[in-house]
């Protein structure tokens, strides 16, 4: 297949190249993209809104991370990168602006074309644009890297692929992608693959994993030194070329970044507080309120941001496998909702001050109402209404406690569902009819400190259902694989959304994931409703229609019960050393990569 784009697309740009037909003639040239409506900035702009154009470069940042490495290839299935690389050293054709729901502007490429039905997209590259060697990119390092990420690399870039009709160069710096489906928001994922170097890898395996050598980018940032298992080194390229472009002025300011490796989070505060780390990204509201009473806060050395957002809660939690029995019966999965007591848990771990999550796009406006399903989502749901669980359309909210420690009217409640699903209490153990004890295990990831925590205070709770459960902490490299196997009952879950989800939804729920070695659809999700409610919010005109597919694919997805949640991040939390500033201006998507460390910078005393 490679061989016959290639050959095509030489073809086109010897012979007939400037031949468009007219459907592609009609479309504009344009400095950026929205999913809906036209960018909020114009083709003047100077800098994005959150960036400091006149901020100071120099200095060094140093962070942490838990766990290992072991490839410098953030692109490859196989291995675990640094998840900082693929964002630091290498850009796109376009870039995106946090401070939008979902709006790219030009990167590597200086313009973008596409029709008003979006059925594909053409990229202008800019004649600057260079890899971190000094050699330029080429319409055939983008071809090669559009097909060699969507037949060897990561799983997250070959569902894209799939939706590619062909792809061809139609002039020097030019190239149109063409898609075989109805999906608005296939323009603007086109925008946002990243770029390599095909002359890099020929004649070696890109898919193969290992730390011989990272991919040559076009980002400010290269991999100057690493130590396996220890620490990874960026440098920034003083011959960066898109330094003084609209969309990076004012960013990548510091000359080094560092990533540290500890063994677990613990040790990681540990080396905040002793000053070998730059700054640290706090998750727990109790902690961020007792535990920063060490010298180098008392002295100012050390200072406290809260960075707040607009973006939904996101998922957090224990995701369920329903791939194993009797995880797939949903009796079974509101029985251990209900039996895990979040107001008690909250104060005992939290000091009561996160607010739970209450759905996939809580804190938001794409988040599922309360009550019954209003006439525009139950619409959309209804030919669906023999698969969907109860509470979908009639209402489902989260159970709640009085706070106590016996929860004693939520736990009634388990008892008599898990009875429905033919589970009973037999010689103090939870038994079903064919004499099967009810024990549950939760991968965790070895230095979840936190987690294990929540484990061992539900563990008590479930302990009085005849249910045992118990942590399995284990290493990074054993973690990794056994999620990427399903190799779990539960496990701790993490799924950030965005004000603007499209593709990557097939990717955490869809039903191709469910037997896909490597899928984020860790859960099992299995539903024809989740999967048009995804199909319906990819093909959506207008934010209205938009916005109740969202909406009903979130009722999908809670009344599903397929996590057990726990508390949303509700703003940023990042302790730093005081040389370390960011501008007063903030975007919508607060604290996220895009923001720190993006546009921070090191001040000089």
């Amino acid at each position: 297949m490679r061989s016959e784009y290639f050959s095509a697309a030489r073809s086109l740009v010897m012979g007939i190249g400037l031949c468009l037909n007219a459907s592609f003639a009609a479309a504009e040239s344009a400095h950026g993209i929205a999913m809906y409506g036209e960018p909020a900035l114009d083709p003047g702009f100077t800098a994005l809104p959150y960036a400091n154009p006149e901020a100071p470069k120099g200095g060094r940042l140093v962070v942490g991370n838990t766990g290992g490495f072991d490839t410098l290839n953030p692109f490859a299935q196989k291995g675990t990168p640094p998840w900082q690389l693929r964002f630091w050293g290498y850009e796109s054709l376009m870039g995106r602006s946090w401070d939008e729901p979902f709006t790219l502007y030009g990167l590597l490429a200086e313009s973008i074309n596409v029709p008003e039905d979006r059925s594909w997209v053409e990229f202008t590259l800019r004649p600057e644009a260079r890899f971190s060697d000094g050699s330029s990119v080429t319409v055939e390092d983008v071809l090669w890297s559009y097909e060699t990420l969507g037949t060897e690399g990561h799983l997250r870039y070959r569902g894209f692929w799939s939706k590619v009709a062909g792809i061809e160069q139609t002039g020097p710096r030019s190239l149109k992608i063409t898609f075989n489906t109805e999906d608005r928001e296939l323009a603007l994922i086109a925008g946002m693959r990243p770029i390599l170097k095909k002359a890099q890898w020929e004649g070696k395996d890109f898919a193969a994993s290992g730390l011989s050598e990272a991919p040559i980018g076009t980002g400010a940032y290269v991999v100057s030194d690493f130590e396996p298992g220890r620490f990874v080194t960026l440098s920034r390229n003083p011959d960066y070329w898109g330094a003084d472009l609209p969309l990076r002025r004012g960013m990548h300011n510091f000359d080094e970044l560092r990533i540290d490796f500890f063994g677990d989070q613990t040790v990681l505060f540990e080396a905040f507080k002793a000053g070998e780390l730059s700054a640290y990204r706090e998750f727990n509201a109790d902690k961020w309120k007792s535990a920063y009473d060490f010298p180098a806060v008392t002295d100012g050395d050390v200072v406290k941001s809260e960075i707040p957002h607009q973006r939904p809660s996101g998922m957090t939690g224990l995701a369920m496998n329903t791939r194993r029995a009797p995880l797939g019966d949903w009796r079974v999965r509101e029985a251990l909702i209900l039996a895990f007591n979040f107001e008690y848990i909250n104060g005992t771990v939290t000091g009561g001050i996160q607010p739970r999550i209450t759905s996939y796009f809580s804190n938001s406006t794409l988040g599922m109402r309360d009550g019954p399903a209003p006439d525009e989502v139950r619409a959309l749901l209804q030919p669906y209404a023999d698969s969907l669980l109860p509470g979908t359309l009639e209402g489902y909210a989260l159970p709640t406690s009085d706070g106590t420690k016996r929860n004693r009217r939520n736990l009634r409640r388990a008892v008599a569902l898990l009875a429905e699903a033919g589970w009973t209490v037999q010689d103090g153990v939870l038994k079903n009819p064919d004499g099967q004890v009810l024990t549950l295990s939760v991968l965790l990831r070895q230095g979840d400190a936190e987690m294990k925590t929540i484990v061992e205070i539900y563990a008590r709770a479930l302990d009085r259902l005849g249910i045992t459960i118990t942590p399995e902490l284990v290493d990074n490299a054993q973690y990794v694989a056994r999620q990427s196997e399903f190799d779990f009952d539960l496990t701790r879950f993490r799924r950030d959304l965005s004000l603007s989800p499209g593709n990557e939804q097939k990717l955490y729920w869809g039903r191709a994931g469910v037997n896909q070695p490597g899928s984020r659809n860790l859960m099992g999700i299995d539903s024809p409703a989740a999967e048009a409610m995804i199909d319906q919010l990819l093909t959506s005109k207008s934010t209205d229609d938009f916005t109740a597919a969202v909406r009903a694919l979130d009722r999908v997805l809670t009344a599903g019960r397929y996590v057990i949640p726990i508390w949303q991040y509700d703003k940023g939390r990042i302790a730093h050393k005081r040389q370390l500033a960011h501008p007063e201006s903030l975007p919508i998507y607060g604290d996220r990569t895009g923001f720190f460390p993006d546009v921070w910078w090191h001040q000089p005393e």
